[in-house]
Formats: C-alpha cells, sequence, structure tokens
C-alpha cells in the first residue's frame, strides 16, 4: 500500500473476544509447582481501520476482556492507528487509577499488539519488518513437563522436542521436591546428554531449599537454568541463588513483571542472570522495546515467554535475545484458533514475510466453540 502513511486513517471500530481452551493433561489438569489449571483463555482484541484488521491476545482471566471493552476500546475508537505508542501512552493514562498491574498490563498489551499489527497490515508489511529488528528468527525451547504428567509423559514429550531439532528442554518442578530426581534422570536419559535442560519451580521454593535443589539440579544432571525457584518478588532471594548458586546454572526470572519498573527493579536488585519478558503481559510491543533497552543497558539476555505466535516478531526486535519458550498449552491454542502460526524449524521460529502484520487470521469456526466473551463477527 504505496503512500499509506501520508493517508488518514481513523479507528472505525473495536471487538474483543476471549476463548477458553480445556487442557490435555492427565483427568483434564496440569500442574506446575504453586499451582493446578484445567484451562487456558485467549483475550482477543481486533481493531479496525482503512479496510484493515490488527489483531492482538493475551492470555488471563476472562475479567480482560471485559475491561478492554470497558475501558481500552472506547479510548482508541476515532484515532490514528499510524503511532502505536502514542496511543500506548494515553492506555497507561487511562487504566492509571483503575488498576495498571495484572489485568490492565494484559489488557493494555492486547491493544498494543493489535495496534502494531494494524499499522503493518496499512503499510502492507510483516511487522518484524515494521519493527527495528536485529534478529530474523527465535530459538526456541520446549516448554511443558508439568509436575503431574507420568514419567512416560513427561519423557514423550520433552524428547519429541528434541526429535523436532529444538535443542532445549524446560520442565516444571518443586511441587514435590522428593520426586524431582527420578524425574530428571528420566528426562536426561531420555533427551541424551546433548540437550539442554531447563527448570522452572514458579516460585515454590522458600530460599535455602532451592539453594540446595540447585546444587543437585547442576550437579546430578546438568541443569543450566532455575527459573524463579523463590518468588519473583524475592528479589533479596533471587539475589542470593544467583551468587551462591552454581557459576553454570542461571537464575531467571521477569515473566510477571507488568512494568517497566518491575523489570529494573529486577536487573538493578542482581536477582537474574536472564531477565525474561512477556510481551502479552509487560505492555505489548512498545513496552517490550524499552525492556530490551533495559536489558541490553545491563548487558543481560532477554528471553521471550511463551505467546510464541507474536513473539516470533517482538523478540526479533532484542538485540541480546537469547531464545523464546515455546509452551505447550500456548501452542496448542495458537493453532487451534490461528491461521498462519509458525513452527519451528532446526529449532528456532522464523516470521512469515509473506504475510503482512503478524500474519495471523482468526478461523472463526475452529475459534466458536470455544468462545467465553463476545460475539462472532458477520462473515
Amino acid at each position: 500500500m504505496a503512500g499509506a502513511p501520508d493517508r488518514e486513517f481513523r479507528i472505525d471500530a473495536v471487538d474483543v473476544h476471549a476463548f477458553r481452551l480445556p487442557t490435555d493433561g492427565p483427568d483434564g489438569k496440569e500442574q506446575d509447582g504453586t499451582l493446578e489449571w484445567d484451562s487456558t483463555t485467549m483475550i482477543l482484541l481486533r481493531v479496525h481501520a482503512g479496510g484493515r484488521t490488527g489483531v492482538g491476545y493475551t492470555y488471563g482471566d476472562v475479567s480482560v476482556a471485559a475491561f478492554l471493552s470497558g475501558t481500552i476500546a472506547p479510548l482508541l475508537r476515532g484515532r490514528s492507528p499510524l503511532s502505536p505508542p502514542a496511543l500506548w501512552e494515553l492506555t497507561g493514562r487511562r487504566i492509571r487509577n483503575a488498576g495498571r498491574p495484572g489485568v490492565g498490563a494484559m489488557a493494555a498489551s492486547a491493544a498494543d499488539i493489535a495496534l502494531w499489527d494494524l499499522k503493518a497490515r496499512l503499510l502492507d508489511l510483516p511487522l518484524v519488518h515494521l519493527l527495528p529488528a536485529h534478529h530474523d528468527r527465535v530459538p526456541v525451547y520446549g516448554s511443558g513437563g508439568f509436575t503431574n504428567y507420568p514419567l512416560d509423559r513427561l519423557t514423550g514429550q520433552l524428547a519429541g522436542w528434541t526429535e523436532q531439532g529444538i535443542g532445549r528442554v524446560k520442565l516444571k518442578t518443586s511441587r514435590d521436591p522428593e520426586r524431582d530426581p527420578e524425574r530428571l534422570r528420566a528426562v536426561r536419559a531420555a533427551v541424551g546428554d546433548a540437550t539442554e535442560i531447563l527448570t522452572d519451580a514458579n516460585g515454590a521454593l522458600g530460599r535455602k531449599e532451592a539453594l540446595y535443589w540447585a546444587h543437585r539440579f547442576h550437579d546430578e544432571w546438568d541443569v543450566r537454568w532455575f527459573e524463579e525457584p523463590v518468588s519473583s518478588a524475592d528479589i533479596e532471594g533471587l539475589r542470593m541463588l544467583s551468587e551462591r548458586g552454581p557459576a553454570r546454572l542461571e537464575i531467571a526470572a521477569g515473566e510477571y513483571a507488568y512494568t517497566t519498573r518491575d523489570f529494573v527493579n529486577l536487573v538493578d536488585g542482581g536477582a537474574v542472570d536472564c531477565l525474561q519478558a512477556d510481551v502479552t503481559r509487560c505492555g505489548g510491543i512498545t513496552a517490550l522495546l524499552e525492556v530490551a533497552g533495559v536489558a541490553s543497558a545491563r548487558q543481560l539476555d532477554l528471553s521471550a515467554h511463551c505467546a510464541p505466535a507474536v513473539s516470533a516478531h517482538a523478540f526479533c526486535a532484542v538485540r541480546r535475545l537469547r531464545h523464546l519458550e515455546y509452551f505447550h498449552d500456548h501452542v496448542r491454542f495458537e493453532h487451534r484458533v490461528f491461521d498462519g502460526v509458525p513452527t519451528p524449524v532446526d529449532g528456532a521460529l522464523r516470521p512469515d514475510t509473506d504475510r503482512p502484520g503478524l500474519g495471523l487470521d482468526v478461523k472463526w469456526a475452529d475459534a466458536e466453540p470455544l468462545r467465553v466473551h463476545g460475539e462472532r463477527p458477520p462473515a
């Protein structure tokens, strides 16, 4: 669409949807160190202007959809979609008293992603070419390995990723720590010595307990990554583990950081060896670019938390990129709801540069049975 920036585009419609997909874990449930769940909810926002439609989404409670519909959508209507950061700033002001962290940040993230997608579609560009990209692909690690998986499913899932050419796999740990040695022995035998094993406690452990397991994980099974061994709010505990744990075992956190200041607190507190960010929680692509600058300035790599279909584009703009969490639940969901979802090749996701924007189109017929908010758009 040559000359598109000179046209006076205005957002003429915004619609909000939410879909809930049951898990496929044992007895319909999945567990990690601190949580059990039986479904995942995607909140999807579409923004329309100039005959094009931008798509953004997040994962959270269905209340995020109500927040988008009542607070953010009215703010966007009638405004130009060509400057997503300017609208991100307006959105941040609007949600200040309504609650910026948590639900507010998730809603703002979905809106910002949709606006970037819309702008790229108006310019007839793939989103990765609109962003200040440093990379053309994002390395991934297979992630799942839930604590309630029986050993055969645990090893089958993780070995399945290695067979696809993915050289890193992650399992959940620390719900019942005394079971973890058996689980890690089985995983190491299944994936072989060349595969990198990552672990995630989801904040389940106390400081001294986490330090004990950090040494065992590293020394006995060559684990190189320990994510949220203690709560991500325990910056002093994370710092202690980074300083006193094995030199080759990295402490990671950041998936629950909702504002740029949250990330600054982690890095200035010496809490992490590798920082994480979730583009669908931290404020969207606009905020992610700020976070990438924080990581780069502190000489830290940044790893993408989940939402692979959007993260594959967004994290190409992260200079100190480490990898992307190819999370089982989100992979299932995105393939169910969208056409155009990238799949790993040689252990990495490469954005599709033959499609504009994120390259995603909603498969309404497949998504409709999962609907828990909104109405299907007319054909």
